[in-house]
C-alpha cells in the first residue's frame, strides 16, 4: 500500500487517464478528493469525496481547498491533470480560444498549486503536473497547447525550487498519445480511423500508443515515497517520442 494514510487530490478525475490515476491510487490505499466538470462521477467510490466544478474559477479553487481542510485537514498529494487540448493553425485561432488553452492549462495549475500547498503537512509533500509530450517539443496545429503545456512543465521546475526548504516536490509526467476517449475520438473524426492510426503509431519508436494505466504508473511513482529525492524531473511516458 504505497499511499497507505495519503491524501490525495486528483484534478480530471473523469475519464481516461485521470479515472486510471484514481484507481492506481485508491488501490493503493488513498483518500481521494476528486474534482472534474462532470456533474457527476460514475467511477467515483463511496469513499471518495467527488466535488464538480471549474478550475479556472479562483473562487472555486479556494473553496475546494476550503473543503479539503475540512474533511481531511492536510492534503499530501496533488496531481494536476486537467488540462484542454485545442487544435487550429496559429494564424485563424481567435484570442478568446487562446486564453481558454492557457488558462485551462496553465493558469489553473498555479491557482491549484496556490491554495493546495499551504494545506500540505509539515513533512512535506508532493505535486506531479500532467503535461503532454507537446511541452518538451513543437508540434503544427496546436501551437497554444504545447506553449501551455511547457508552460506547466517551468510552473513546476521553479515551484520544486521554491518549495524544497518545505520538502514538497513538485514534478511532471509528459504523456505521449495515449488510448483515451478524447483521443479514441479524434480518430473517429478522420475518413478512415485504422490507417490514420497506424500512421500516428508509425511516429512513435514503440509504434503503438500509451494506456492510461501506463501514465498512471509513472504518476504513482513520482507520488509515492519511492521518489523522495526527485523534484523538479520531467518524466516523458511517450514510447520515445521526445527521444528523436
Amino acid at each position: 500500500m504505497r499511499l497507505d494514510n495519503v491524501t490525495a487530490l486528483v484534478t480530471g478525475a473523469g475519464s481516461g487517464i485521470g479515472e486510471a490515476i484514481s484507481s492506481h491510487f485508491r488501490r493503493e490505499g488513498a483518500r481521494l478528493l476528486l474534482t472534474s466538470r462532470r456533474e457527476r462521477l460514475d467511477t467515483a467510490q463511496p469513499d471518495d469525496l467527488y466535488v464538480p466544478g471549474d478550475l479556472n474559477d479562483e473562487a472555486f479553487v479556494e473553496a475546494l481547498a476550503r473543503q479539503a481542510a475540512e474533511s481531511f485537514g492536510t492534503v499530501d498529494v496533488v496531481v494536476l491533470n486537467h488540462g484542454l487540448q485545442a487544435s487550429s493553425p496559429l494564424t485563424e485561432m481567435t484570442c478568446e480560444a487562446a486564453k481558454n488553452v492557457l488558462d485551462s492549462n496553465l493558469l489553473s495549475a498555479f491557482l491549484v498549486m496556490k491554495h493546495f500547498a499551504p494545506l500540505m503537512p509539515a513533512a512535506g509533500g508532493s505535486f506531479v503536473c500532467v503535461s503532454s509530450r507537446l511541452g518538451m517539443v513543437g508540434k503544427a496545429g496546436e501551437v497554444l497547447y504545447s506553449a501551455a503545456k511547457g508552460g506547466l512543465i517551468m510552473l513546476a521546475k521553479g515551484a520544486a525550487i521554491e518549495w524544497a526548504a518545505r520538502n514538497i516536490r513538485v514534478n511532471v509526467v509528459a504523456p505521449g498519445l495515449t488510448v483515451t476517449p478524447i483521443i479514441e475520438a479524434s480518430f473517429q473524426r478522420n475518413a478512415d480511423p485504422e490507417a490514420y492510426r497506424r500512421e500516428r503509431e508509425s511516429q512513435i519508436p514503440l509504434q503503438r500508443l500509451a494506456t492510461p494505466e501506463e501514465v498512471a504508473d509513472a504518476v504513482l511513482f513520482l507520488a509515492s515515497s519511492e521518489s523522495t529525492y526527485i523534484t523538479g524531473a520531467v518524466l516523458p511516458v511517450d514510447g520515445g517520442y521526445t527521444a528523436f
